[in-house]
């Protein structure tokens, strides 16, 4: 019934640069640093962190998710948005075409 994102997306990964490009300017601590660093750059598993920090597995989560927003957001070509919605399942499948076709058309260079 539902799409399962976590099934079909690749895994979040960036390059150092990336990331400090990501991170330039975001108002966040070391250690959010340092775990999205480790989950983002070195390929670290987000429960290592969860385990060896003693915090949640959402708090982990919110640390990346974080810094992978920033990194989307400051690589968002010109005339595109971002967004996020509560759609039923017939318009949800309009939107995920719809994202195929900008994907594709932006891989073109179009």
């Amino acid at each position: 019934m539902g799409h399962d994102k976590d099934s079909e997306s690749p895994k979040k990964r960036l390059t150092e640069t990336e990331f400090l490009e990501a991170v330039e300017g975001l108002d966040v601590g070391s250690q959010t640093l340092t775990i999205a660093r480790g989950v983002l750059v070195e390929g670290r598993r987000q429960s290592e962190f969860a385990q060896t920090l003693g915090l949640s597995k959402g708090a982990i989560s919110q640390a990346v998710g974080r810094v992978w927003s920033a990194h989307q957001a400051k690589n968002m070509p010109d005339g595109y948005e971002r967004v996020c919605a509560v759609l039923p399942e017939y318009r949800a499948f309009l939107v995920r075409k719809w994202n195929e076709e900008a994907k594709r058309r932006l891989k073109k260079g179009e």
